[in-house]
């Protein structure tokens, strides 16, 4: 299936910035993870794909491999973020056949709609164990080889390469609170205070860690489990100060900009691409429809039923 350059990456990079330079993703077979690796790769780097779909990673690895002739781009399925051994094996494979591991994205993540009354103690271990868990142990199984890069390539380096870079994907909700997603919030503000660790304990060896924080973004899996199908195209946007949702060309640019020597001094931060949706939390209407606002819907204990999920009947809390 061949994308074009206009829906994963901007006029504003120059070919060949990531020559010769390797990217380890997590949840990289998935719709913002695809998109950042077609980013990184069509900029000159190899990639490694990391998923628990053997089928669903190694597809996407070809599929995004065709973005830069020679280009090489492996996908190792059967690998769960919560198993430390498997994401090390993985980390340990990547180098061994593409010979050093220079960026990694963590962006494995669960999420779906859900009040704190309706969620299982096991379904928000789960959403913490993917998210939490899942980026400290792609952080440990990765970070001895991004220190090399990071030894390899000083930062700022005269010829303008990068390496030893780490980003997470993290969201908004914890900053101000947000209905039905308890779970997601407790996980991801985790996730930011792991990075600022990371940022001081590895900063000193050359790595930059980062938090990248995404907004509604218009064809994704997560906004189909978040935001009602019922919605208008006004309505979704409404509470967006930038009126539109974002695109997946939004965050892949936002990953370049990390990784490239423009980023070379940002370090320890969350980076927000939301259109300043944050500013108005609640303002993607998740889990809603468009008769129901705060705070009656959580009184009447109904949320939407246009949204993807595995229930089936009427959603209460």
């Amino acid at each position: 299936m061949t994308v074009l350059r206009s829906e994963y990456l901007s006029s504003a990079w120059a070919d060949g910035i990531f020559a010769n330079r390797v990217l380890f993703i997590t949840g990289g077979a998935g719709s913002i993870g695809s998109a950042q690796t077609r980013a990184v790769v069509h900029l000159g780097a190899n990639a490694c794909i990391i998923g628990r779909s053997v089928e669903k990673t190694e597809k996407a690895a070809k599929e995004i491999a065709q973005v830069r002739p020679g280009a090489k781009v492996l996908g190792i399925g059967n690998i769960d973020v919560r198993n430390f051994d498997s994401l090390k094996a993985a980390a340990e494979r990547c180098v061994k056949e593409l010979g050093s591991i220079d960026y990694v994205i963590a962006g494995a993540a669960g999420n779906f709609i859900a009040p704190i009354s309706g969620l299982s103690p096991n379904a928000f271990k789960t959403v913490m164990d993917i998210d939490t868990i899942g980026t400290f142990n792609t952080i440990k199984a990765t970070v001895p080889y991004l220190i090399e890069s990071a030894a390899r390539n000083p930062n700022p380096n005269p010829s303008g390469t990068t390496g030893g870079r780490l980003i997470s994907t993290s969201a908004t909700f914890h900053y101000t609170g947000m209905p039905l997603q308890a779970h997601v919030s407790a996980a991801k503000a985790a996730i930011d205070s792991l990075m600022g660790s990371v940022s001081l304990e590895y900063g000193p060896y050359g790595v930059t860690a980062n938090s990248l924080a995404p907004g509604a973004i218009a064809g994704t899996e997560g906004m189909e489990r978040l935001a009602s199908s019922e919605l208008t195209k006004e309505q979704q946007t409404k509470g967006i100060p930038s009126g539109r949702w974002g695109s997946m060309r939004d965050i892949a640019d936002a990953t370049v900009f990390l990784f490239s020597d423009a980023g070379n001094y940002v370090n320890g931060t969350t980076l927000i691409v939301d259109g300043a949706g944050w500013r108005r939390q609640g303002g993607a209407a998740l889990g809603v429809d468009s008769d129901m606002t705060y705070p009656e819907f959580m009184l009447t204990g109904e949320i939407s039923k246009n949204v993807k999920t595995g229930r089936e009947g009427k959603a209460k809390l």
